[in-house]
């Protein structure tokens, strides 16, 4: 009489990969609604910085019949509200991004490797472009905000002064240019905080004879 005994040791259960699956779908749900939010956030941003650049402030020239002295009179102010509005709006979406990421310094380690590499470029990249950005919103918003005094008109000839042509542009550009290297950071990070390590398996037969 033969008996055949058979042992199988597996490192990884049927349960637990349907517990894997389930973890990395609602990580995926979670990675989707942060890109979603990131990008949208930026999108009002870059609206905004737009909208300042064509609202830009102007002035115009005008004679104090009285004094002998020449004044501006600026038109709408409202850039100055859309530049503040579009400096939020971008700093929302950066802290949201860190936020979840925790400045990838603070939670999960990165799994070593090319993702690993590429999070941290992006993540470098992404905080210089949005730093001009942010800069050129807020000066762009502070300038615009500046409205000439009285100057007489004997001593010197003088212009309104008002923001150049291009600051609130160049913030809409680098606001598109963080957004980006935003989902690009995000994308390579939720990799390589979710690679799953190296999974081994061995099967052990053994045969009896009585």
């Amino acid at each position: 009489m033969f008996t055949h005994i058979h042992i199988y040791t597996h490192t990884e259960t049927y349960t637990e990969r349907e517990r894997e699956r389930e973890r990395e779908m609602g990580e995926g749900k979670g990675s989707s609604l942060v890109h979603l939010l990131v990008i949208v956030l930026s999108l009002v941003a870059f609206g905004f910085a737009i909208a300042a650049e064509r609202r830009r402030s102007t002035g115009t020239l005008h004679e104090d019949k009285i004094t002998n002295q020449t004044y501006c009179v600026y038109h709408s102010d409202v850039a100055t509200g859309y530049g503040v509005g579009g400096f939020l709006f971008l700093l929302s979406s950066e802290s949201l991004l860190m936020g979840v990421t925790k400045c990838m310094c603070f939670g999960r380690p990165l799994a070593p490797g090319g993702n690993r590499a590429w999070t941290i470029i992006y993540f470098m990249a992404s905080w210089a472009t949005f730093l001009v950005a942010e800069a050129c919103l807020i000066a762009g918003a502070k300038s615009n905000a500046y409205h000439t005094k009285y100057r007489n008109m004997i001593y010197a000839d003088f212009s309104c002064e008002t923001l150049r042509k291009g600051v609130f542009i160049a913030g809409a550009v680098f606001v598109v240019a963080t957004m980006v290297l935003n989902v690009y950071y995000y994308m390579y990070f939720t990799k390589a905080t979710t690679q799953p390590a190296r999974k081994t398996g061995s099967t052990v037969g053994m045969t009896g004879k009585v």
